[in-house]
């Protein structure tokens, strides 16, 4: 996302959380919000004409704003209409930015109501889950990455995968990521678990041990990484026995070996 994009989404965002945090119904609104963004998104996809006119720099703002009011007034709620009318009189760089915009949007609105539940660790964690079942299963990520396939029934295949096992949140936000997927859905996924780690202040480190590791081992993980990285750490952990012992750790871009696999294969390197 370009420079002025990325300034018109942090001033979206703001106005965003200041709206629900004066709310007296977050977790509602919250929802709403983030689905009917998620809706909007959708039309926009589809009609290129629509798009270049909601980010017309020959128009003034207010006339951009006008026209998102006439087209999705008493389509959507009365919010989420004010949310699309402000983004549409801020400056993108193009109407790709503005629709990736939404999409951040919404998943905030989201986020937020989950929150307001208590629910923001488990829809982090059952992202991570979603990711490494996925990833497990490649065969089913080759169908949820079929472009050949509509949006529609790569979210009716993911759906059916995903009912009655995760928050409605996590749903709604996996459902929108492989409708509209810019990666692998794997790649999705994790990223919208770093998504909700970052909102609550936290970088994700994602650990394969050879067997699995209790609350308290993993607390204590998080300690040493927190110390390391100088920053709050949220650990997720999956079970990987071929790595005969330890744990393979990654942070962003940096990765951890103290595997007992590891530790092999780099004997193995240095006798040759």
């Amino acid at each position: 996302m370009h420079a002025a994009s990325r300034e018109a989404l942090e001033r979206l965002s703001t106005a965003l959380d200041k709206g629900l945090n004066e709310s007296n119904e977050t977790v509602g609104v919250g929802a709403v919000i983030g689905s009917e963004l998620f809706d909007i998104v959708d039309i926009l996809d589809s009609d290129r004409t629509l798009r270049v006119a909601m980010v017309d720099q020959s128009k003034s703002p207010a006339e951009r704003s006008a026209l998102a009011e006439n087209l999705f007034g008493g389509k959507a709620s009365a919010t989420t209409v004010e949310n699309v009318s402000a983004a549409v009189a801020q400056t993108w760089s193009n109407s790709r930015d503005f629709r990736a915009g939404l999409v951040q949007l919404g998943r905030r609105a989201l986020l937020r109501s989950a929150e307001g539940q208590g629910q923001l660790d488990r829809v982090e964690d059952e992202l991570f889950r979603l990711a490494r079942i996925i990833e497990r299963e490649p065969q089913l990520e080759l169908l949820l990455a079929d472009r050949a396939v509509s949006a529609d029934a790569r979210r009716d295949l993911l759906a059916k995968v995903l009912y009655g096992k995760v928050t409605s949140v996590t749903e709604a936000l996996a459902l929108q990521a492989v409708g509209r997927l810019q990666q692998r859905p794997v790649e999705e996924l994790d990223a919208l678990c770093d998504e909700v780690a970052q909102l609550k202040g936290a970088e994700v480190a994602r650990v394969r041990a050879a067997a699995p590791l209790g609350e308290q081992q993993q607390s204590q993980l998080a300690d040493k990484l927190e110390k390391i990285y100088g920053r709050k750490i949220s650990v997720h952990t999956e079970v990987d026995s071929s790595l005969l012992g330890g744990a393979v750790i990654r942070v962003g871009d940096e990765v951890i070996d103290g595997s007992t696999a590891g530790k092999l294969q780099r004997l193995r390197r240095s006798l040759v």
